[in-house]
This record gives C-alpha cells, sequence and structure tokens, in this order.
C-alpha cells in the first residue's frame, strides 16, 4: 500500500483532556433490545446505599459483539504476561430492577 493510500485511510481520534482521565467503574449493568446494546458504567462504593451511572455506552450489536472479542483477545494478552486474574469475589446482591430497560 503507497504512503498516500495508507494516509487517506487513517482514523484520526481526538482525545479531549477530561476523557482521558477516565472514569471508574466497579460495576456494569448491560441491557438490550433488538437494535443496541446499552452498557450503564456505575461506581458503588461500600457502605454507600445509593450509586449513580458515571457513563452511558449505547452500541449496535455488530460492535457489542466486537468489544466481546477485542475484550476476551486482551484478558488473554494480559493473563498470558500477568498471570490468572481472580475472579474470588463473593456475587454481590444488587437489586438491578430499576432505570429504563434499554429498549429504543
Amino acid at each position: 500500500m503507497s504512503d498516500d493510500k495508507a494516509k487517506k485511510n487513517q482514523l484520526n481520534i481526538q482525545l479531549d483532556e477530561d476523557i482521558a482521565n477516565g472514569t471508574y467503574s466497579n460495576l456494569v449493568i448491560i441491557n438490550h433490545s433488538a437494535t443496541e446494546f446499552v452498557l450503564d458504567f456505575v461506581s458503588v462504593m461500600p457502605g454507600v446505599p445509593k450509586s449513580k451511572v458515571k457513563s452511558r455506552m449505547i452500541l449496535a450489536p455488530q460492535h457489542a459483539k466486537r468489544l466481546l472479542k477485542a475484550l476476551s483477545e486482551n484478558i488473554k494478552r494480559y493473563e498470558s504476561s500477568h498471570g490468572s486474574i481472580k475472579d474470588d469475589q463473593k456475587q454481590q446482591n444488587i437489586p438491578l430492577n430499576f432505570g429504563p430497560t434499554g429498549q429504543a
């Protein structure tokens, strides 16, 4: 591929400073409809009875599947470098009967 063609196909992504800092999340609530997946990222803190959604991502089903594949591949790479990720936390019984159901 020529340099001109490679430059033409390059994607220029801008990362604003406030977004670059990220948002901590230790819970993701996933809903879906026929046309989209809705991922609500929440930060639940011990002893705090109320938590807010910190970020919401809305994905087309095809993008949700690509995200699953990319995350799976990255976890495999991480574990091959750093060892197995332990999932030894007890399952929290968080009631998930709140908010919208993700219907379009």
